[in-house]
């Protein structure tokens, strides 16, 4: 296996590089005015760890995989086309007035508890590039009103006249019938010709969601027209920097769906939180391999904290509804769960609470922490560990980043301890104690709403703060197992290294399986099997169009069912790809009985109300070679050797203690160590707290329990 896989966060751009059976970690700090600059420092820094210049590496790998947050700069900054949207008459206010709950959605919390308070955003599409088309197709897909040429292509010279860079045509009820969205494009192209318009792109709704859901649907559009451009020109760059490296195959880049696809299968929307979402699907790998069937995957890097889910019934958790930015979406995306509480998260005193609070505003890589001497002048969670005695100031991040501990201690006086009266270590305290209790109570929620108990399953930690804090989050929920996965610091960039290429499509169908009025069952199969034989052919399309082998293609059929009208709405992987008697319609109710029971609990179940399919979803994918991780280890009674003794302070105790420090090479595999000590490597380090043991697996792995 040759393959490098990079994923790009908010602070760290980190580097996964699998070489003919050795495997380099490397990181390197994002920069956000041109990501490929740091895609290549972290390149360069794996390349001389495996003593290989860059361009031999690049001229001879499989495949080079890439995350990137090229989307989401976009959306902060606001940087994109102006887009014009072609809707249906009469459906023009959709967008601007959004829904009633869209004033609050991407709002913190708090703010959200105030929705008549709340502001929207500012919107992507103004009212002006909105224009309405005679047309109508009703919820059945049947052609109500026929498309009037002449009266489309008066409103498209509008938009143009308007300055539209990007089209966007989004019809009422096209994922049932997509003919007259198809009818607006072929008359775009004919009124204006690719060597007159250029590259401007057209995007058809129905193209990018499948589901129902009018305003959610437009919406997803819209992105995906208004990143285009960036992706674009970044990813043109990136190719362009690979190419003059030696690299001549297609790069790869990574889905929200938990897969990865070529530039040319791949739209931009695809690509928001998909380096989170490759550290899922690691855990999932990890999960199978490693026989740890109950998994919750804590991703800590520089700017957030992820929070995934692993469960031994095998549900896949999707976003029916995912919030990107300000603006609600239909498209299919992995589940995650995301607040800004990682090691650059600001902290800051809140004067109306009295109170210590922590992101989720973060010092990003520029300027950084206050510690790092880069212009940062506000206290941060890695000043505060820094303080606390946790961190090497000589060799932190390996050396290739100098921290300045007076800088940290300067930043945490003036905005914490003047306004409190705290002492600064009591202040540093008082920052990690606030930092863990949010991860924690995030952690809780997320696990609980979804009807499973925390204190079931093992905590997997990650990233390059995860192992730092995962003792004191962990405490807070009262998990008493922490795995430490192999390369933990890079382990979403690992996730991209073992992701198949995956293709996710899905269709609005309402049908009844158990209609409970009548007590009957589904006997006419010929609606849902055509169903999954339309969105298998796109997934095969998708694929055959990147050069893969057909015998390669695997499917899998996953349905969104529901008891009636509830509103507890529930993924099912199909046991069957068709319907072809009563026992695979009964079989399939058992199937969905059984995993509401057990998220919900047993006789939870309400069959009374009959038992709907909401939506068909089928994934196509091609198995790629994974990187292989042996879970098991040899116990082994040698007492390591400790470098030195440092000074540390923990939020539990009172006084401070003498921390053992050790080399992360002089803890071998079955070795354990006892708290209070650190483990440092030179990308992460693992803090044992007082009452917990580390016992060190294969590859960097470790496990971690409360003594």
């Amino acid at each position: 296996m040759r393959r490098v896989s990079v994923d790009i966060g908010g602070t760290f751009t980190d580097c996964f590089l699998a070489f003919d059976g050795r495997n380099v970690e490397a990181k390197s700090l994002t920069t956000h005015h041109n990501l490929a600059s740091g895609f290549m420092e972290a390149l360069k820094r794996a390349c001389e760890e495996l003593g290989k210049d860059v361009g031999e590496v690049l001229s001879s790998i499989d495949a080079v995989r890439y995350a990137t947050t090229l989307g989401t700069n976009a959306l902060i900054e606001r940087k994109g086309p102006r887009v014009g949207v072609i809707t249906t008459a009469g459906y023009e206010s959709s967008v601007p007035l959004m829904r009633a709950r869209g004033y609050g959605d991407g709002l913190p919390g708090a703010q959200q508890v105030d929705l008549p308070g709340a502001d929207r955003p500012r919107p992507l599409v103004p009212m002006r590039m909105i224009v309405g088309i005679q047309e109508r197709i009703d919820y059945k897909g049947e052609a109500m009103l026929v498309i009037d040429e002449t009266d489309v292509r008066t409103q498209v010279r509008r938009l143009v006249d308007q300055g539209a860079q990007a089209f966007v045509v989004a019809l009422v009820n096209s994922v049932v019938n997509p003919a007259h969205e198809k009818q607006v494009e072929r008359i775009i192209l004919s009124e204006y010709p690719t060597h007159v318009l250029g590259a401007i792109p057209i995007v058809l709704s129905h193209r990018v969601a499948g589901r129902k859901a009018e305003y959610a649907r437009t919406m997803s559009a819209v992105l995906d027209a208004f990143l285009h451009d960036q992706m674009y020109h970044g990813m043109s760059s990136l190719e362009i920097a690979l190419r003059k490296g030696g690299y001549r195959r297609p790069m790869l880049l990574v889905h929200n769906t938990s897969g990865m696809a070529q530039m040319n299968s791949t739209h931009a929307l695809q690509t928001i939180h998909s380096g989170p979402i490759a550290g899922l699907e690691a855990t999932n790998y990890l999960s199978r391999t490693w026989k740890e069937p109950n998994l919750i995957a804590t991703d800590m890097g520089g700017t957030s904290f992820d929070i995934g889910l692993v469960t031994a019934d095998g549900v896949k958790f999707y976003d029916f509804n995912p919030v990107i930015d300000r603006w609600l979406v239909s498209t299919p995306m992995t589940y995650l769960h995301t607040l800004g509480a990682g090691g650059g998260s600001i902290a800051r005193y809140d004067q109306l609470w009295n109170a210590i609070e922590v992101g989720p505003e973060s010092a990003g890589s520029d300027p950084g922490p206050a510690c790092y001497g880069r212009g940062g002048r506000l206290p941060t969670t890695t000043d505060a560990n820094l303080v606390l005695g946790y961190l090497d100031v000589d060799n932190y991040a390996g050396g290739t980043i100098k921290i300045n501990r007076r800088r940290a201690e300067r930043a945490i006086e003036e905005q914490i301890c003047k306004p409190t009266g705290m002492s600064l270590i009591d202040a540093a305290k008082a920052i990690k104690r606030k930092v863990d209790a949010n991860m924690a109570s995030a952690i809780f929620k997320e696990v609980a709403v979804k009807g499973y108990n925390p204190k079931q399953f093992t905590l997997l930690s990650y990233g390059g703060g995860g192992p730092l804090h995962a003792c004191g989050y962990a405490s807070k929920i009262g998990i008493t197992r922490i795995l430490i996965p192999p390369f933990s610091s890079v382990f979403s960039a690992l996730g991209a290294s073992n992701m198949n290429q995956l293709h996710i499509h899905e269709k609005s169908l309402y049908l009844m399986l158990y209609d409970a009025n009548a007590r009957t069952m589904l006997e006419d199969f010929s609606v849902f099997n055509a169903t999954v034989e339309e969105l298998e052919g796109r997934g095969r399309e998708d694929l055959l169009r990147q050069g893969v082998d057909p015998g390669a293609i695997r499917t899998r059929v996953e349905l969104d069912m529901r008891y009636g009208n509830q509103l507890a709405q529930i993924g099912v992987a199909s046991p069957t790809d068709r319907l072809e008697s009563m026992s695979d319609v009964i079989a399939l109710l058992d199937k969905f009985s059984s995993n509401y029971a057990h998220r919900f609990g047993e006789g939870s179940q309400a069959p009374e109300a009959g038992v709907r399919i909401n939506v068909v979803r089928v994934v196509s994918y091609v198995e790629h070679e994974h990187l292989d991780m042996p879970p098991s280890f040899v116990p082994d009674a040698t007492v390591p050797r400790a470098r030195a003794t440092r000074e540390c302070h923990f939020t539990e105790l009172d006084a401070p203690v003498m921390a053992r420090v050790y080399d992360h090479d002089a803890v071998g595999e079955g070795m354990q160590v006892d708290g209070p000590a650190l483990i440092e490597t030179p990308r992460t380090t693992y803090l044992v707290e007082p009452g917990w043991r580390l016992t060190m697996g294969r590859m960097g792995s470790a496990w971690l329990e409360k003594v």
